[in-house]
């Protein structure tokens, strides 16, 4: 599994993430993260590289990578199931967290799709004051120029999956 990491996320976790990586064979293995303020408080998006499916979580705690990791995958998974995509979270999720490994950002447009995210976000839990998980599931309905104004939710279902190699 990649975790692209933000420069910003990468200084908070004192994790190197100072090489690029092609993208994963298993599109649910390739993860872009970055972290962002809301009324001081801060958070980290974490977003599918392929189809923009994210998960808003607290950045409090989170002192390094294993941390990181814990949280990340805890959460991605937790929202796999409330959304539904159980099959996906169990077959093509799951089995990849056994290897992680940190990179930089895969390009420009997903920088910018999450710069996106980031800003509906903020106004989501400042002005809204709804919770990180739920800002989650209404960033997954927004309409992305990146996935040719498809949402992140139908997008995620959509990647296909390869079997697994066993």
């Amino acid at each position: 599994m990649i975790f692209r990491l933000s420069a910003k996320l990468a200084k908070k976790l004192k994790s190197v993430a100072d090489h690029s990586l092609p993208p994963d064979d298993n599109p649910y293995a390739d993860w872009s993260a970055t972290l962002f303020l809301a009324r001081r408080a801060q958070y980290v998006l974490i977003t599918n590289t392929r189809s923009l499916y994210s998960v808003v979580m607290f950045g409090r705690g989170i002192t390094n990578d294993g941390e990181f990791i814990t949280r990340a995958v805890t959460y991605l998974g937790e929202l796999m199931e409330h959304d539904g995509y159980h099959f996906l979270r169990g077959r093509a999720f799951l089995p990849e967290t056994g290897t992680i490994l940190f990179a930089k950002a895969l390009n420009r447009s997903v920088i910018g799709s999450m710069n996106d995210l980031v800003y509906n976000a903020q106004v989501l839990l400042t002005e809204n004051e709804i919770s990180p998980f739920d800002v989650s599931f209404e960033l997954n309905k927004m309409p992305m120029s990146y996935l040719n104004y498809d949402v992140p939710h139908d997008a995620f279902g959509k990647m296909g999956i390869e079997p697994h190699p066993r």
